[in-house]
């Protein structure tokens, strides 16, 4: 009797998914979920300030349609701990109720974080740079990076059918003064990976990064030609940078005084932890009236132009403690966050109205070492891990798309470029979007302050809204908008977009603003106007100006 054979089957995998909600054509706000047979992971949480609104407030990501689709993350690893990767998980963490992986460092500032709102602190899970984590079907390992803050990690993500790299914010120091310098052998043991998710952030610039012993060393040149008082501005969460500063105070017989909250913050965390054990005893900011000008220099906040922070009182002539005279000197010691441009180019003119003599990237470019790879460190990094395919991320569309250019050169494919809201389908040897969700900007109402909670309001506030973004550019006369217009609604609305974008480019280029604020000032009644005399409905109206000024060029060195 014949029996026909049994047919094997080839075992069939799911895909992995990558879903982006920020991060995807912007700087900063990062959030990513990976999702792999109905789990999901996120990595970062980030958030960003929105200087182009009123009281600049926060933005988050909008996480709101993860429940309805069953894509609610079961854990959340975190890079790194600036603000940008982790800021909104307080906020945002109620929802999911999941642990929480994050090197110490990190975990201590979400600790602070998590402890103002009130929530748990049992969910906040320490891990130590190399170690593994199982997440479900996902196997994550922390990978120690250098970075612009200790502690920072790419993630080598496991499912039993994919191999990624997600690098997170990285750079090769081979010098940096806090942590070990990049080890190429953990990332040549994982080659060849499937994907690789990376920084595009100076993907658009070619040469190597500036260590961080060099912006220290440029630090110390000029800090030892001042002669009055001198105030170095620069990131908080900088810990090698303001670890520097400290011996440069010591070897120029200088006392240091710290200006800002969240400065104060970080140095308290970074103490604790052993990294600034040997920085030299603070002055009280109230006592540093007391002391000769030549014996000060102070470590401040607000090198992005924040109205609120410290640099900007003393801009201004309005700080408590403290009140700059003619020949004393500002250092800026922190690149310009695109979008922050004139907000800083304000400050410095305030400066300079006091006699105050300004240092920045102008007058020695080795004064900041950006935190993030230039192009021969893309080249070197993929070198190594000999990906299939990549995927950028980390950056505005144009830094994705210089990514893209670079990894054509080596042949490696990039099947897409990622945009917040899509779904991303990994399977097999291609990379194809799967859906789309449509994003709203969450904001949050205030400012936080230690001991208030607040919950983050939609910028929608009910149901007859519309919500209009524009990306502008600042021109010698004021500004002009650039690419595609996006506007969306609740409900249907016969909007001819070309006649509205038409206004649109007419009334922009008409307004002589110097700010964003001052542009969405002048450019909100007229568009509300012009929208209520051709809607049949009366709407909430939401506009979102994101500014497209080009990145900075000055953080890196030339290729020798």
């Amino acid at each position: 009797m014949f029996r026909p054979r049994a047919q094997i089957r080839p075992r069939t995998y799911p895909p992995l998914l990558f879903h982006p909600l920020g991060g995807c054509g912007e700087i900063g706000m990062n959030l990513s979920l990976y999702g792999y047979d109905g789990h999901w992971i996120a990595v970062d949480c980030g958030m960003t300030i929105r200087q182009d609104l009123p009281d600049q407030p926060l933005q988050i990501p909008d996480v709101d349609h993860l429940a309805a689709h069953a894509m609610v993350p079961s854990a959340v690893f975190i890079t790194h701990g600036h603000e940008d990767h982790l800021g909104a998980l307080a906020w945002i963490w109620p929802r999911w109720n999941c642990p929480v992986y994050a090197t110490p460092l990190a975990i201590e500032m979400l600790r602070a974080k998590f402890s103002e709102q009130g929530l748990r602190v049992d969910a906040l899970k320490p891990i130590q740079p190399g170690a593994r984590v199982a997440a479900g079907p996902f196997g994550v390992t922390f990978l120690p990076v250098t970075h612009s803050i200790p502690e920072s990690c790419a993630l080598s993500i496991i499912t039993p059918r994919h191999k990624v790299l997600h690098t997170g914010d990285w750079k090769l120091d081979e010098r940096p003064l806090i942590g070990a310098p990049f080890s190429a052998a953990q990332f040549q043991a994982l080659a060849p990976v499937d994907l690789v998710v990376a920084d595009s952030t100076n993907a658009d610039v070619e040469g190597h990064s500036r260590s961080e012993a060099e912006a220290a060393e440029a630090l110390e040149s000029v800090i030892r030609e001042c002669r009055g008082r001198v105030v170095v501005s620069c990131f908080a969460s900088n810990i090698a940078r303001i670890k520097a500063l400290g011996a440069i105070a010591e070897r120029t017989n200088r006392r240091v005084a710290l200006l800002g909250r969240s400065m104060e913050r970080m140095v308290s965390i970074a103490t604790q932890l052993g990294y600034l054990d040997d920085f030299p005893p603070r002055v009280p900011a109230n006592d540093l009236g007391y002391l000769y000008a030549e014996e000060v220099l102070i470590i401040a906040t607000g090198s992005q132009g924040e109205p609120r922070s410290a640099l900007s009182r003393l801009s201004q002539g309005r700080h408590p403690a403290l009140d700059l005279l003619a020949d004393d000197d500002v250092i800026f010691s922190a690149r310009a966050i695109p979008g922050n441009e004139r907000p800083i180019a304000r400050l410095k003119a305030g400066f300079k109205r006091l006699g105050v003599n300004v240092h920045d990237e102008h007058t020695d470019p080795a004064l900041h070492a950006s935190g993030h790879p230039a192009r021969e460190e893309l080249r070197q990094l993929y070198r190594w891990l000999r990906p299939k395919m990549l995927l950028p991320v980390h950056g505005e569309a144009s830094h994705q798309q210089a990514h893209r250019e670079l990894a054509s050169t080596m042949d490696i494919h990039v099947p897409q470029l990622a945009k917040n809201g899509v779904v991303l389908s990994l399977d097999a040897e291609t990379l194809v979007p799967s859906g789309t969700h449509h994003l709203r900007p969450r904001l949050i109402a205030s400012r936080m302050r230690p001991g208030e909670r607040t919950n983050p309001v939609s910028a929608r506030r009910h149901d007859k809204s519309l919500s209009i973004a524009l990306n502008v550019l600042p021109t010698a006369t004021g500004w002009t908008r650039i690419g595609q217009m996006i506007w969306d609604s609740e409900i249907s609305l016969p909007l001819d977009e070309d006649a509205l974008a038409d206004w649109l480019d007419e009334r922009i280029d008409a307004i002589t603003a110097e700010t964003l604020l001052q542009l969405r000032q002048q450019l909100f009644g007229p568009l509300r106007e012009w929208l209520h005399e051709r809607l049949p409905v009366s709407l909430e109206i939401h506009l979102q100006l994101m500014p497209a000024d080009p990145q900075p060029e000055y953080e890196v060195r030339t290729a020798p």
